[in-house]
């Protein structure tokens, strides 16, 4: 196809176009007469030509003016979208991301874009919802029709149905199968409705009246000011009402006739969630998150780009969804580190959406039983507005807590005697209990009786997990396989053991010691296949007795109303990691983790099982409160200038040869100390081994670079990455900024 140049008299118009590159740069390209007309405005996707290939680029800006000659410039090849496929202040958003992370600025565009609009294809047509009600022959003759034994199934979806005079039909699908629809839809009982994006009906916004709140949840209440920018550090106990002031913020909001974008840590946590907000709203809700497929994903991203969704709930990447009317950004859990990309773009969701928040002129609430430090740090500094939920909702009150000092304690499969006496006694109770082992797994190591080997990842720094279940031995970290070990490899012994425990382990001697109880595992493991965790959700709400055994999956924001004692088998883990933020992230685990107990009615207890129950830290959390502990770990933190008190930076570098990651960064330190020599401001460390240093058969060094004031380390890299892309090892190694790390 050939492309007409403008003609001589008038000024060539040339975009500035972003592509999914590691460059940090914009290409310029033509707008020939074609295109001239009308013209790809900022945020439009465009074709061009890249090297040998047509790729799809994101229009940054219009100009008049090249680097380069006009004659040697590219013509864009097709204009995609008439109009910007971002707004204006989301647009923004990725430019001071790009910028404050050090990023290339087409990889962070195209990467937070769903798939399918990275491949050119166009936004979807308004969705039609399918719904189902009963007909007039299902309200007359409708449980008449539907006796006999057989008929349950049928007889239960009738009344569900007849609860609403309409009822969604993805709602429906989750505990009902295709087959029993078909059914009653064959008997008349029930006809289905599509309907098209409406308006927001207000006068029936509400499916379920708000709960009343109690004096502490109402003065936060009073507090939130949902006109305008401010941001809110909701620091309430677990099971304080939380997502009751969410819920009743939210629905302010839509009544101004605004959208709500309410971001969650984990998939693991959106079933529950949902249910939430569509038993209380009668509005569309939209789903953000990596358990979609590309489909479901560019469905959602336009439901709430063009407003047919009033609420977008969603993880990290559902920050930089576009909304028609945003109205409130709601972060639970802000605590949790899944907010924070860990490769890549580095960004952290939780910062972004504070800055996202300021540019779209809303409010934003972020909230946790257990705020992190950097937030704390922020409502002392008066940047965040700091309210207080110091007692829990309706008459449930704070589990107490128990250490158990396992030195003393016969111990199997990780549960010592007390601990399974406390069990029994729980479980002959008729209530629910929470065993909490962060590790997946049957056992940690698995080790030769006579010599002392132990089976190593080939790829990793790490032990490979014995998984009893499928026979095999995995390594966490890459997911290196192989099968379970019956004569060591080194003095070819008879007697491999499986060391330690995990959750395999513990759930298969629990199910061995009530054996009429149900025993069920939640982890990563078990929940992978779709809907496993509603499954769960749907036995614990039963209220029957049962045991649930897990991993920090089950730390996370649930509401388990019936679960009244809390067993933590490992409480040591987080104590002694060379990481300076473990200490917090123990903390809030732990206190995560007991805030599952005594939710409902009964009081709930906490067990902890530990090697050191005379550790100061432990003895804080158990003996005083998060608030104390985190007060501590600030005051420590200050005095070793760390975060939040002062700015760090990792430089990161993997290779295949060691030699080559901690040559490149050596490098980038001298460079680095070229721009900004050390001194008061700046300081230099390494480069150093990551703490797993080799990972996926890569070598992992870092460079880290501290200071107090943010704009001398953002003048530091905005030169420095330029320079590293200069260096002749760049090309040996993957290297990349780590902004505000949570991970060393």
């Amino acid at each position: 196809m050939s492309h007409s140049k403008p003609s001589n008299n008038a000024k060539p118009l040339i975009v500035r176009v972003a592509v999914l590159s590691p460059l940090r740069r914009t290409f310029d390209y033509l707008v020939t007469d074609e295109f001239v007309a009308a013209p790809p405005q900022r945020g439009c996707r465009v074709r061009v030509s890249f090297g040998k290939r047509e790729v799809i680029g994101l229009v940054i800006e219009q100009t008049h003016k090249s680097d380069f000659a006009i004659d040697k410039l590219k013509p864009v090849v097709a204009v995609i979208d008439a109009e910007p496929l971002l707004p204006e202040s989301l647009f923004k958003l990725f430019i001071w991301a790009a910028n404050y992370y050090h990023h290339p600025i087409g990889d962070a565009l195209f990467n937070a874009l769903p798939v399918r609009l990275r491949l050119g294809q166009s936004l979807p047509l308004p969705k039609v919802t399918k719904w189902w009600r009963v007909t007039d022959t299902g309200k007359e003759r409708g449980q008449e029709m539907l006796r006999g034994g057989r008929l349950h199934k049928q007889r239960a979806l009738l009344d569900e149905l007849s609860k609403k005079s309409l009822t969604r039909q993805g709602n429906i699908l989750k505990f009902y199968t295709r087959a029993t629809l078909q059914r009653i839809e064959e008997k008349g009982i029930a006809e289905l409705v599509c309907i098209g994006p409406q308006e927001v009906d207000l006068d029936n916004l509400l499916l379920e009246q708000p709960l009343s709140l109690n004096p502490s949840q109402q003065e936060a209440m009073d507090a939130i000011d949902c006109h305008g920018f401010n941001t809110w550090l909701i620091d309430g106990v677990t099971g304080s009402g939380k997502t009751e002031i969410y819920l009743q913020c939210i629905e302010k909001v839509i009544r101004y006739g605004r959208q709500a974008l309410v971001m969650i840590p984990e998939i693991s946590l959106t079933p529950q969630t949902e249910k939430r907000f569509r038993d209380r709203f009668n509005v569309e809700v939209a789903m953000m998150h990596s358990g979609l497929t590309d489909q479901e994903r560019l469905e959602s991203w336009t439901e709430a780009a063009t407003g047919q969704a009033a609420i977008l709930l969603g993880t990290r990447s559902a920050v930089f969804t576009p909304m028609k009317n945003p109205g409130i950004i709601i972060i639970d859990e802000e605590h949790d580190q899944s907010y924070k990309q860990q490769d890549g773009f580095r960004y952290s969701a939780r910062d972004l959406a504070v800055i996202r928040a300021k540019q779209e002129k809303i409010p934003i609430i972020l909230g946790s039983a257990t705020p992190s430090l950097e937030s704390l740090h922020n409502c002392e500094k008066k940047r965040y507005q700091h309210l207080i939920l110091s007692t829990r909702a309706g008459d449930a009150q704070p589990p107490t807590w128990s250490m158990v000092d396992l030195k003393s304690e016969q111990v199997e499969s990780g549960v010592a005697a007390s601990t399974l006496n406390a069990i029994r006694e729980a479980i002959h109770n008729k209530q629910q209990v929470l065993v909490f082992l962060n590790r997946r797994g049957f056992a940690p190591a698995m080790l030769c009786h006579y010599c002392g080997f132990c089976a190593e990842c080939p790829n990793c720094d790490a032990r490979l997990t014995v998984h009893r279940r499928h026979q095999r031995l995995i390594c966490h970290h890459c997911n290196y396989k192989r099968g379970l070990l019956h004569w060591c490899p080194s003095c070819r012994g008879d007697r491999m053991v499986a060391a330690g425990d995990g959750t395999e382990r513990s759930e298969a001697w629990l199910q061995e010691c009530f054996p009429d109880t149900p025993v069920l595992r939640v982890d990563r493991d078990t929940t992978r296949k779709k809907n496993a965790m509603q499954a769960m959700y749907d036995t614990v709400d039963s209220g029957a007795p049962c045991i649930l055994v897990g991993t920090q999956m089950l730390a996370k924001g649930h509401h388990f109303a019936n679960i009244t004692l809390v067993a933590v088998l490992d409480a040591d883990s987080g104590l002694f990691s060379p990481d300076f933020r473990s200490h917090e992230r123990l903390g809030q685990l732990l206190t995560q983790v007991a805030g599952r107990s005594g939710r409902g009615k009964m009081a709930g207890k906490v067990i902890l099982q530990s090697h050191q129950p005379d550790h100061p830290l432990l003895e804080v959390l158990t003996q005083q409160s998060y608030g104390e502990y985190s007060t501590l770990l600030r005051k420590q933190r200050k005095q070793a200038e760390l975060p939040p008190f002062k700015q760090l930076i990792l430089v990161r570098a993997d290779a295949a040869h060691a030699q080559n990651a901690e040559a490149f960064l050596q490098s980038a330190r001298q460079c680095a100390e070229a721009i900004f020599p050390s001194g008061e401001t700046v300081n230099y460390l390494g480069p150093l081994p990551a703490l797993m240093e080799r990972r996926n058969s890569r070598h992992r060094y870092v460079l880290q670079i501290s200071g107090g004031r943010r704009s001398d380390l953002n003048f530091l890299l905005s030169q420095l990455v330029f320079e590293l892309e200069k260096l002749p090892m760049a090309r040996h190694v993957r290297w990349g900024v780590d902004v505000d790390p949570q991970e060393l």
